[in-house]
């Protein structure tokens, strides 16, 4: 009777619960009505009182309810027997497949950030076959890479297509975490992994739209605990993808409205910042192995001065910023040349050759943007003959940028290319020299390397 206590009210996802014994302490697993409902203590209110978020549907509680104190954290299952499965929150298979072997290992979803003086830093770019990402914004191995933009602008096929790329080479473990995402994608997903034979290599953690905003504000955690387990226990190297981080910001911004706490900047939790630095510090690189990361980050009506969105810009070591505009014009992947970045793009880093071949095709881009007021109004025939070369080099970079993807196969018709980055420098490096500006800029587009194109004939 001790660890028992009883219900006294219930609003939405939040449960207040009354215990007579000492309170049960902060993060701890609560179960109620026979272990069907999962609650997790959030507050202390006063010396009887405890404050606890649902991880699960609350549908048939009610005051009066006993609750049951656990003692232990929300737990969640580790170890190589997870690759090829997908579980939720609960570490329960949610793939249609058998339960999982009673001597499976269980730790907490909680956990510190490795010390400082135990992290590495490696100065290696993870190539990822995409000739923007890799050309304009490198991705650093054990670092965290973000791919903002608003809705319907193609992150998760960026993520999708990482996964086919990567996965089938990596010799690494990945680790898919989809935090409050839709459940078709769920399903699409297992199915092309399981279609390209790469799921053997793959665990994957889901907390979709339709649960519980704590079930979606805590899978994070545990798919980080499982991250860290193949990092430091297995000494493997982890590529953690995460669909989707701004999900995981409104999950909590949510429940901090459910429990009394006044709002802070457009209306976001006040302890956005700290909420959103407990799970991206654990994302790290140790002696052991490293997790690198590649996170999908909605944008609110493409603001991307909204704190959901600044607040995850600075934890990130590369930002793959998605313009609207690009995919409009049908150039996809609909990545921005001009926004995007990566803290690797130094010469120290990547060769001189790629770090002054990036600098020459975004002088072109940004002149081209300059440009085009004077296009609209007075026609390309007004510009001087540099500035029509500039315009030519920089519509046949756009069109190169553009690349047919794998998973998108069966909507384009175009067969998927991956292109290595040394052939992306070199196809970019002969545009900028100026090389097809009497080839028509149509024969550029959706193609793989630069010996692709068919120049025309000469007379």
């Amino acid at each position: 009777m001790e660890k028992q206590g009883t219900i006294v009210s219930i609003n939405g996802s939040i449960v207040d619960i009354e215990f007579q014994a000492p309170l049960p302490c902060i993060n701890t697993r609560l179960t109620a009505l026979n272990n069907t409902v999962i609650l997790e203590t959030a507050l202390h209110l006063c010396e009887t009182l405890v404050r606890a978020i649902a991880l699960s549907p609350t549908a048939g509680l009610a005051r009066g309810n006993r609750v049951l104190n656990t003692e232990n954290p929300l737990m969640v299952p580790v170890g190589e027997n997870l690759l090829s499965r997908m579980i939720n929150v609960f570490g329960q298979p949610i793939d249609g497949g058998p339960p999982l072997a009673p001597d499976t290992q269980y730790r907490p979803v909680y956990a510190k950030p490795v010390p400082l003086i135990q992290r590495t830093v490696q100065n290696e770019i993870f190539e990822t076959g995409i000739k923007i990402i890799d050309l304009l914004s490198p991705l650093e191995k054990g670092g965290k890479a973000g791919l903002f933009g608003g809705a319907g602008v193609g992150k998760t096929v960026i993520i999708t297509e990482m996964i086919n790329n990567m996965v089938g080479r990596y010799e690494g473990v990945s680790l898919f975490c989809g935090i409050g995402e839709r459940c078709r994608e769920a399903e699409e997903l297992f199915r092309e992994m399981k279609e390209a034979g790469v799921l053997d290599k793959t665990a994957m953690v889901f907390a979709q739209m339709n649960e519980a905003s704590g079930a979606r504000f805590r899978v994070g955690h545990g798919a980080l605990t499982l991250a860290e387990f193949f990092r430091d226990t297995l000494k493997k190297d982890v590529l953690l993808l995460i669909d989707n981080i701004f999900r995981y910001i409104q999950a909590g911004s949510e429940l901090s409205g459910l429990m009394g706490r006044i709002p802070s900047h457009v209306g976001y939790q006040p302890t956005l910042a700290s909420e959103l630095a407990e799970l991206e510090e654990r994302i790290c690189s140790t002696a052991n192995g490293a997790i690198t990361s590649v996170q999908a980050v909605y944008v609110p009506a493409d603001d991307f001065t909204d704190p959901a969105a600044s607040h995850t810009f600075s934890h990130l070591s590369a930002a793959i910023v998605l313009a609207r505009k690009r995919a409009s014009q049908g150039f996809y992947p609909a990545v921005d040349p001009l926004a995007s970045n990566s803290s690797m793009l130094t010469p120290a880093i990547v060769s001189n050759d790629h770090y002054q071949t990036v600098q020459a095709v975004r002088k072109t881009l940004s002149d081209y943007e300059d440009l085009k007021d004077i296009i609209a109004m007075l026609g390309l025939e007004e510009l001087s003959e540099q500035d029509r070369t500039t315009v030519a080099v920089a519509r046949r970079l756009e069109r190169f940028m553009t690349q047919p993807f794998f998973t998108t196969g069966q909507f384009t018709g175009l067969k998927g290319k991956r292109v290595p980055l040394a052939d992306t420098i070199a196809g970019c490096q002969r545009i900028l020299q100026g090389e097809f500006n009497d080839t028509p800029e149509q024969s550029l587009y959706m193609i793989g390397t630069i010996d692709e194109v068919k120049k025309p004939h000469a007379d």
